[in-house]
């Protein structure tokens, strides 16, 4: 008899209140699954959370940006000689390659030198000339205070 009666009971199942799953037993006091909606909400908390922080992208950067100016205007200076010093080291490096040409410029460099030492550094006066000609250089780049340095 309870077999015909659970079938009937199952069998209509727009009148939940009549049906009963454990003779003896609250519906209030049995174990409740979570609702289906819980990680969905999770799931659009973290995209809120992310949206937020999208956001907020711009005043981070901007703020990060002006904490640190100098200290990034530096490092970018620095990175671009260290990359300047190595393009210029590869050029010299592919024009040492090139035959009859790595001998010429050992060559113009030893007459400069030899000129330069003949024309500036045996004489006193041409010492003192080349000093007043630095001293100027130093004016013109530095400005009056240049001579304090």
């Amino acid at each position: 008899m309870n077999a015909n009666l659970q079938q009937s009971e199952y069998a209509n199942p727009a009148s939940p209140p009549e049906m009963v799953a454990i003779e003896g037993s609250n519906p209030q006091n049995l174990p409740m699954l979570p609702p289906a909606t819980e990680p969905e909400n999770q799931l659009q908390e973290f995209g809120r959370q992310v949206s937020e922080f999208l956001a907020k992208l711009p005043e981070y950067t901007g703020r990060f940006f002006s904490d640190y100016k100098g200290l990034i205007i530096n490092l970018g200076l620095f990175l671009a000689a260290i990359v300047t010093v190595k393009v210029v080291l590869a050029i010299l490096d592919a024009l040492n390659d090139i035959p009859l040409l790595s001998p010429t410029f050992e060559l113009v460099g030893i007459s400069y030198s030899t000129w330069f030492t003949f024309r500036y550094l045996l004489k006193d006066s041409t010492r003192q000339e080349l000093s007043a000609d630095i001293e100027s250089l130093k004016q013109q780049i530095f400005g009056s205070n240049g001579s304090e340095m």
